[in-house]
C-alpha cells in the first residue's frame, strides 16, 4: 500500500534506536521508519551513534533525519548499565532503567530542534516509535497535545512477568530488578505521558493490561515485530519421515533449548525426528552435553550462530520451529519461520503465544519444567504422525504472516492510526479482535480531536 503524496500525514518520527546494521530494537526502529516512508511524510529522529549506518543506508541528513548527540550522558550511563548486566544480553530491566535515566535528555534535545516546527504547524503527528520500554516516559507527548499535534507512542512491549517455577532461569539472566519492576508506574511523568497520547500501541497483551483503564480507550494492540514484504514467500514443504524440527535462539536457559531436546530425545532415538539448533550463548556446550546423555546427538546439528542468510537457509530445510522459551516479549524468530511456511510450536505464553493461533501453529500450556517437556514431546510425536497437517498449517502460517506481518502491512495499519487520530475516520482501529477487542475495557473516543 502506497499512499499519495498530496494526502499523507506528516510526521516527526522519534526512534532513538534506528539502525540498518544492528538487530533487535534498532532494527525494529529502522525497519517501521522506512515502511512508513510509503505511507507518511516521515522526518526520523534517531540518536547520533545510528548516523554512519543510516547514511551508509543513502538516507540525507536533515532532509530525511536528523541525528541527536546525547552522548554526554548517554554514554557513560550505558557503561554503567553495561557492567550492571554483567553479561551480554543479559539484565535487560537494569538496562532499561538506566536507559530511563538517559532518555528524557535525549528527548529535550529532539524538543529544542524540533518545538519551533510543531508549533508553526510543520508536522501533524509525533510518533515515538523506540524505546519499546514502556517504562521509559516522555516529555515531549504533552508539549506536543498542547500545540494541538497529536503524539502516538509504541508499540510498546515488555516486562512480561516470569512464570513461577523458573527462577533460576531469572537469576541466570541477571534480572534482579525485575523483582520490583511494578515501580515503574509511579514514575514521575508516566501519568501525564499517557494523558497525552492521542494513540497508544500496546505491541501484547500484557503491556495493554498495564495501561490505566482511564487510558485504554486509546490503546490500540499492534505487536512490533514484521518480516520484509519478499520474507513472507516461503512455500510449505511436505514433511516426509523424518520430521525435521529447528530452534533458533539464544542459547540460554529461558529460551528452553533443553527442554526441546529432553522432549525430542525419544523421537530422536527412534529415527521420528531430526533437530537442528541454531544460536550461540553461554548455554551451547551444556546442551551438547545434554544431547549426548541422551544419546541423540546423532540426530542433534548445533550450527552456532549463523548469519541471517544462513539461518533462512536452514529454516528452508524444516518444516517445524519448535521454540518452548518461557519469556518472550514478541518472538520475531516466529514469524520469520512462519514467513517460511514453517508450522511454528511454542509455549502459549506472551509474545509467541499470540502471535501464533489455532490455525496457524501449535501452543503448548505454560506450566512447570516437567509439564512443558511433556506437552512438548506429545505435539512432536503427533506432528511426525501427521506429515500432511504440518504442511497445511504451515501453509497457513505463512498466509497469517503475509497478511498481517510485514513491514508494509504495519505500515498500513499505523496509516489507519494516523487516520484516527487525525479525525480522518471515527472508528478505532482494530487489528487483532481476537487478543485485544476494540472496546479495551472502556469506550473507545473518536479521534484525537474530537476527545480534546
Amino acid at each position: 500500500m502506497s499512499i499519495p503524496p498530496a494526502s499523507r500525514p506528516r510526521v516527526l518520527l522519534i526512534a532513538e534506536a534506528a539502525n540498518p546494521e544492528w538487530v533487535s530494537v534498532p532494527l525494529i526502529g529502522w525497519s517501521l521508519a522506512m515502511a512508513l516512508r510509503e505511507v507518511a511524510e516521515v522526518h526520523l529522529v534517531t540518536q547520533v551513534r545510528n548516523r554512519a549506518a543510516i547514511l551508509r543506508a543513502g538516507l540525507v541528513e536533515h532532509r530525511d533525519f536528523t541525528a541527536i548527540d546525547s552522548e554526554a550522558l548517554a554514554r557513560p550511563l550505558w557503561a554503567l548499565g553495561a557492567r550492571l548486566r554483567m553479561g551480554e544480553g543479559k539484565g535487560w530491566t537494569a538496562l532499561q532503567a538506566i536507559n530511563a535515566l538517559s532518555y528524557p535528555l535525549f528527548e529535550r534535545q529532539v524538543w529544542a530542534r524540533f518545538g519551533a516546527d510543531l508549533a508553526a504547524g510543520r508536522f501533524d503527528i509525533v510518533h515515538r516509535v523506540t524505546p519499546l520500554s514502556p517504562t521509559i516516559v516522555s516529555p515531549i507527548a504533552a508539549k506536543s497535545a498542547r500545540l494541538g499535534v497529536p503524539f502516538v507512542l509504541g508499540p510498546l512491549n515488555g516486562g512480561v512477568p516470569w512464570p513461577p517455577g523458573f527462577d533460576a532461569a531469572r537469576r541466570q539472566e541477571r534480572e534482579w530488578l525485575s523483582y520490583i519492576r511494578a515501580v515503574h508506574r509511579l514514575w514521575p511523568g508516566r501519568g501525564p505521558m499517557l494523558s497525552h497520547c492521542a494513540a497508544i500501541l500496546a505491541g501484547s497483551a500484557h503491556t495493554a493490561g498495564e495501561i490505566p483503564a482511564r487510558h485504554r480507550g486509546r490503546v490500540i494492540y499492534l505487536p512490533e515485530n514484521a518480516v520484509a514484504a519478499t520474507g513472507a514467500s516461503g512455500s510449505a514443504r511436505s514433511a516426509p519421515a523424518p520430521l525435521r524440527a529447528c530452534f533458533v535462539g539464544r542459547m540460554v536457559p529461558y529460551k528452553g533449548g533443553d527442554m526441546l531436546i529432553e522432549a525430542a530425545a525419544p523421537l530422536i532415538r527412534d529415527g521420528r525426528l531430526l533437530l537442528d539448533m541454531v544460536g550461540d550463548g553461554p548455554a551451547l556446550n551444556a546442551l551438547k552435553a545434554l544431547a549426548r546423555a541422551e544419546g541423540v546427538s546423532d540426530g542433534v546439528t548445533f550450527h552456532g550462530w549463523l548469519a541471517h542468510e544462513r539461518v533462512q537457509q536452514v529454516l528452508a530445510e524444516n518444516a517445524v520451529l519448535a521454540f518452548p522459551s518461557i519469556r518472550e516479549f514478541g518472538g520475531g524468530v516466529v514469524l520469520e519461520a512462519m514467513a517460511r511456511g514453517l508450522a511454528p510450536l511454542v509455549v502459549d505464553y506472551a509474545g509467541p503465544g499470540e502471535l501464533v493461533t489455532p490455525a496457524s501453529g501449535y501452543k503448548v500450556p505454560l506450566g512447570s519444567r516437567a509439564q512443558i517437556v511433556a506437552g512438548m514431546r506429545a505435539e512432536l510425536a503427533r506432528l511426525a504422525r501427521d506429515p500432511q497437517g504440518v504442511q497445511a498449517t504451515g501453509a497457513r502460517a505463512r498466509d497469517r504472516v503475509a497478511a498481517l506481518f510485514t513491514w508494509p502491512r504495519k505500515a498500513a495499519q499505523l496509516a489507519e492510526v494516523y487516520d484516527w487520530v487525525l479525525g480522518r475516520r471515527a472508528d478505532k482501529p482494530c487489528f487483532f479482535p481476537d487478543v485485544l477487542p476494540v472496546e479495551a475495557g472502556v469506550e473507545p473516543e473518536r479521534g484525537y480531536h474530537a476527545a480534546q
